[in-house]
């Protein structure tokens, strides 16, 4: 992929369950607008811990974004913004401060070390495909060329609940930066 293609559209998943959830979330949407330029918010979900339910709700959303950055270099970023907001990695559902995504980078299928596009679980949590679908209803999946949103409607996921609105963190990440 060259700069030449035009702009990516990237879809990124946000999430936290530590500490002040919401502020969390504005924080990493004001650091990530320096990162990429931010399209649309999707509604905050709130969200049981999958994998360990011994830790605190998430708070979940999903933003659309355009950058100029190639698939690893956006990654790269992402990283440094989680590790800006005090993220260490740890095991995998563990509970943490910040969780930023990489979910869909156009119609890109890329399997590289440490980097999988699509999400290699998009297609199996609601606190993804919910906000993507309320995003955009007519997204596919790259590799199964399924609609997200028919994914979403079979069911059998874990239970998502609208909290918010994605424009309301705007305000608290500049704050918080401030």
């Amino acid at each position: 992929m060259s700069a030449s293609r035009g702009r990516a559209c990237v879809y990124l998943g946000l999430g936290a369950n530590l500490g002040d959830r919401r502020a969390s979330l504005g924080q990493a949407l004001h650091a990530l607008a320096g990162v990429v330029d931010i399209d649309a918010l999707s509604s905050i979900y709130e969200t049981e811990p999958v994998g360990d339910p011994d830790q605190p709700d998430y708070l979940n959303m999903v933003v659309r974004a355009r950058t100029d950055l190639e698939p690893r270099a956006l990654l790269d970023r992402v990283l440094d913004v989680e590790r800006s907001m005090g993220r260490r990695r740890g095991p995998r559902n563990a509970a943490r401060i910040i969780d930023v995504d990489v979910l869909l980078y156009d119609e890109l299928a890329l399997r590289d070390e440490g980097l999988e596009l699509p999400h290699p679980r998009l297609t199996e949590r609601a606190f993804v495909l919910a906000p993507l679908v309320e995003l955009d209803p007519t997204l596919v999946h790259p590799l199964s060329h399924e609609r997200l949103a028919d994914l979403l409607a079979r069911g059998g996921f874990e239970r998502v609940m609208v909290v918010g609105r994605g424009e309301e963190l705007i305000r608290t990440g500049r704050e918080t930066h401030a």
